[in-house]
């Protein structure tokens, strides 16, 4: 049976690696929507190839340009925001892989798992900004929410056959980022092009800079929350450099299983896109010989604040992840654009955290509210500290 795909994000880094699985499989599935928010030339290529029902660019200034461009096909092309939460609506839809990027894959998330649609989900931000209210409707419509990202699906992939073995904890996995082992005098002064040379991972610029602050790894840590039900004490940060154990579960025995392979992002996807089955690829195989050793070390939390800030989020709740979150979008953007520093970063997130009252009781309204919110306290922060 050939599972019908729509691909959110498909011109980034997660969407364009799930093309390439998908076409490595084409007896197995079968593109029915993609979209992206700027990228328009890429979007028509891949439209012209993979022939979908539907394609969204998000950016409405490129619309008649994608548009005329596939008028050769039978595809629908939409623009906006609103078009890219319909397009998942469509009835032939197996699977929605979310590889937006930031909180704007919240909205479209939860309109697929209304719509009873499977989520491959690399957009953690949809946990990390709303992960109750996501899960509970993930619960309410049973439909399967499949880790994306390459620690949550080594978790996933450990904890499979084991559901009925309490976890004693997981260990999330972290490079280090460009910066593992520097402290704060280096940090205050390294440029964007630095914190965008990631040791390991090819990622889009968000990402990446994410990576070098361990901020990405502090969102993991929320969204692991929701993805497994744990607390925030059963969830643990390795710095280990080798990026080659992407993970590992503990068991209330003490036994501990590790998902392990080369850092290939191709291969989380292939199993959120065909699970439970594992089919044969062609994909370069990790061989031992080639690592003397695997290396495990402590964050350092004290240097790196945004994961600490993560983890206090996450004990603090409410709305304290979705204002960690969204502060956090406004910062990378700002240190990319050459506006604050690469510490300025933690600074502006911090006090937002501070300006923005906690509230318990949300809906997703409030979310988006409290996003906004953020966004502006996070804004105006910036422009003061360049006055």
């Amino acid at each position: 049976m050939i599972k019908k795909i729509a691909i959110l994000g498909s011109t980034g880094s997660i969407g364009t690696q799930a093309l390439d699985v998908i076409r490595a499989f084409p007896s197995h599935f079968q593109v029915s929507v993609l979209t992206a928010s700027n990228n328009a030339d890429q979007l028509i290529l891949q439209a012209l190839e993979f022939k979908p029902k539907i394609v969204v660019i998000v950016n409405e200034s490129h619309y008649l340009y994608v548009k005329t461009s596939l008028q050769c096909l039978s595809t629908e092309v939409l623009c906006g925001r609103e078009a890219l939460q319909a397009a998942v609506e469509l009835e032939e839809i197996d699977v929605v892989l979310n590889a937006v990027v930031g909180s704007a894959g919240l909205y479209p998330t939860v309109n697929a798992i209304r719509h009873g649609k499977d989520i491959a989900l690399a957009n953690k931000e949809t946990l990390v900004v709303a992960g109750e209210l996501v899960v509970d409707l993930v619960k309410k419509h049973g439909v399967k929410l499949l880790p994306v990202d390459s620690e949550h699906s080594a978790i996933f992939q450990c904890l499979t056959g084991e559901e009925l073995n309490p976890i004693e904890k997981i260990y999330l996995t972290a490079s280090g980022g460009p910066f593992r082992g520097r402290d704060c005098s280096f940090l205050k002064n390294v440029t964007r092009e630095q914190a965008l040379k990631h040791p390991n991972w090819s990622m889009g610029a968000k990402i990446t800079i994410d990576s070098a602050s361990l901020m990405n790894k502090g969102l993991e840590v929320i969204e692991a929350k929701w993805l497994f039900d744990l607390d925030a004490d059963k969830i643990d940060v390795v710095v280990h450099p080798q990026s080659i154990v992407h993970s590992i579960v503990q068991f209330q025995d003490g036994s501990m299983k590790a998902q392990m392979g080369l850092p290939d992002m191709k291969l989380p996807i292939q199993y959120a896109l065909t699970y439970p089955a594992r089919l044969l690829n062609s994909f370069p195989r990790f061989d031992f010989m080639n690592y003397g050793s695997l290396t495990f070390e402590k964050p350092d939390l004290d240097t790196f604040r945004n994961l600490k800030m993560a983890y206090q989020a996450l004990r603090e709740g409410g709305n304290r992840a979705c204002v960690l979150n969204a502060a956090n979008e406004i910062v990378v953007d700002a240190f990319l654009n050459l506006e604050i520093s690469f510490l300025g970063m933690s600074d502006i997130i911090e006090e937002t955290l501070c300006q923005v009252k906690n509230n318990t009781k949300l809906h997703l309204d409030d979310y988006i509210a409290y996003d906004s919110e953020s966004r502006i306290v996070a804004r105006d922060l910036i422009n003061k500290s360049k006055k």
